[in-house]
């Protein structure tokens, strides 16, 4: 039985067996060498496949496809390259991160269908092992396949390791057939999985049946028709825990992200990426966080319009009648999960040896001169939006934040705020309801004030999106969100802002303009097909608008 401390091992067997397949494409072996592994030998032993499973499990995802989607969404701001280019509205069939993500999705199915194609020629590991990791790979492919039907719309589905000649001529299956298909291959996949209570400790971040659920959950809500159907799964997940695994909400918001010893062993989390020091890390938040605390450059920073949508600790929005905010004290009162998520002016960082470290980010007022973390309009290294991020901050970071600490992909979170949005939806939200799902969602973030934890008798879409927002910030799913809800053309046009820091107050309010956006509906819903995909392959199509 495969590990994870296998899976973040390095995969030595695996590289010689992968390039020996590539080899055997070109010349059918009849005899198997005696001193070296074949395609007719690699599969018959243990180790190698165990290596195939852990290499399948390493292309699942990675930091930068987890964090990027923020700065394209109202959440952040980025001015890196790509990500600035497509929020701005200006990217083109000839965008790279189009087509690198693209050959990432697609790269990871073409190593599942060789393991599915290939796995049943060993005959040594028990039949239900080898059934569980058919079940993984389904869902990896599952996965892939979900990601390239979300930005592209139709995208081929190779439901098989595809020939040279087969690659030149696949042609797009609708999204909506994808859809079917990652819901019937998780279907299927499901009985041959463990819930996440038979999971041994030395197998935590292995795919179960909870994050199956969840993965199909996730799917049919972006389908925008099928919240009966998304009611049914979370439903699952929410009662039916004897069968497909024990979740709750862990007790502490910020140490799910931050403290190592939550973020690797929890309730809440359906499946994470795994992260080891040393060993497989990531370092994004060395441009994420302030520079007087280790920081680098700021590449991605929260917006103004992230922070106005934390509500007060009465549950009232900063706009509301009664909500007590005052503008020119602007983060006092206001939801926990705020000061959890992002470093404002005057923030009090917390450092590992727990002194405290306040973050002067307002033009002028650091003691210490230069201000490394002030706003300064043009600089190439402080926050454009007056803004850094807190939120997955690990306290026992290596030198310039390479982190060991798992991203979560999945959270039970997620499931109770998603099935309040589709009981919302079918109109059979009630207080019950409520209590369960953004009332324990408060809960655990710190409210106690009744104005915030009671059945609300306002527009619950936007309370419940709302709550989403803050809840799920720099997870990746924002952008989602306001696709599938079709309000990207509104939130995605015009500037996008950061604190109130401008020089002419008279212009927004003197709210900094960090980047003017522009989001076509008629083209921006979906990503180009990229151009050299189409050079490659005569039945592929363009979307609209490119």
């Amino acid at each position: 039985m495969v590990s994870i401390t296998h899976m973040k091992s390095t995969f030595k067997n695996l590289i010689i067996a992968m390039a020996l397949l590539a080899v055997a494409g070109c010349k059918k072996l009849d005899i198997a060498p005696t001193d070296r592994f074949s395609d007719l030998t690699f599969w018959t032993v243990d180790v190698n496949v165990n290596n195939a499973l852990n290499n399948n499990y390493s292309l699942l995802y990675n930091s930068s496809l987890f964090f990027e989607p923020e700065a394209l969404s109202d959440n952040a701001y980025s001015p890196s390259g790509d990500l600035n280019l497509i929020a701005s509205g200006n990217a083109t069939s000839l965008t790279a991160k189009f087509a690198g993500d693209w050959a990432s999705y697609y790269r990871t199915i073409k190593s599942v269908n060789i393991f599915l194609e290939n796995v049943d020629q060993n005959k040594t590991l028990p039949q239900a092992t080898i059934a569980r990791m058919k079940a993984e790979n389904q869902f990896m492919r599952a996965f892939a396949l979900f990601n390239l039907s979300k930005w592209y719309g139709d995208v081929p589905l190779p439901d098989h390791d595809l020939t040279p000649e087969e690659a030149q001529v696949i042609p797009r299956t609708s999204k909506a057939a994808v859809s079917d298909y990652i819901i019937a291959q998780l279907e299927a996949a499901i009985p041959n999985l463990p819930s996440k209570d038979q999971l041994p400790a030395s197998e935590n971040g292995r795919i179960t049946k909870g994050a199956a659920l969840a993965l199909q959950m996730r799917t049919l809500l972006y389908q925008g028709n099928k919240m009966a159907e998304v009611v049914a799964v979370c439903e699952k997940l929410i009662n039916n825990q004897a069968t497909y695994g024990t979740y709750t909400l862990t007790p502490s918001y910020s140490a799910l992200f931050s403290d190592p010893a939550t973020n690797k062993t929890n309730s809440e989390s359906l499946l994470s990426l795994q992260y080891v020091p040393t060993v497989r890390t990531w370092q994004n938040f060395w441009d994420f966080a302030p520079r007087t605390v280790g920081g680098r450059v700021s590449a991605m920073a929260p917006t103004q319009e992230l922070v106005d949508d934390y509500i007060m600790l009465n549950g009232r929005g900063i706009k509301d009648a009664g909500s007590g905010y005052v503008e020119s004290n602007p983060y006092v009162n206001r939801d926990p999960r705020l000061t959890a998520t992002v470093v404002y002016d005057r923030y009090s960082w917390i450092n590992p040896n727990n002194t405290t470290k306040t973050i002067y980010i307002r033009p002028g007022s650091d003691p210490v001169q230069p201000g490394l973390d002030e706003y300064s309009p043009g600089s190439q290294s402080a926050s454009a939006t007056g803004y850094y991020w807190r939120k997955y901050f690990d306290p026992i970071a290596l030198s310039s934040f390479v982190s060991g600490n798992n991203l979560h992909l999945f959270r039970y979170a997620e499931v109770l705020l998603t099935y309040a949005e589709a009981k919302n939806s079918l109109g059979q939200m009630d207080a019950a309801i409520w209590a369960k799902t953004i009332g324990a969602i408060r809960s655990r973030a710190g409210f106690t004030d009744a104005g915030a934890l009671s059945f609300p008798s306002g527009d619950l879409t936007n309370i419940i999106r709302r709550e989403r927002r803050a809840e799920l910030a720099m997870e990746g799913l924002r952008v989602d969100d306001i696709r599938r809800w079709k309000v990207a053309e509104t939130t995605m046009n015009g500037f996008a802002h950061g604190a109130k820091f401008a020089t002419d107050q008279n212009v927004d309010g003197g709210y900094i303009r960090t980047q003017q956006r522009k989001f076509n509906p008629q083209r921006d819903y979906l990503w180009a097909v990229p151009s050299s995909e189409i050079g490659l392959n005569k039945n592929l199509t363009q979307n609209p608008g490119y």
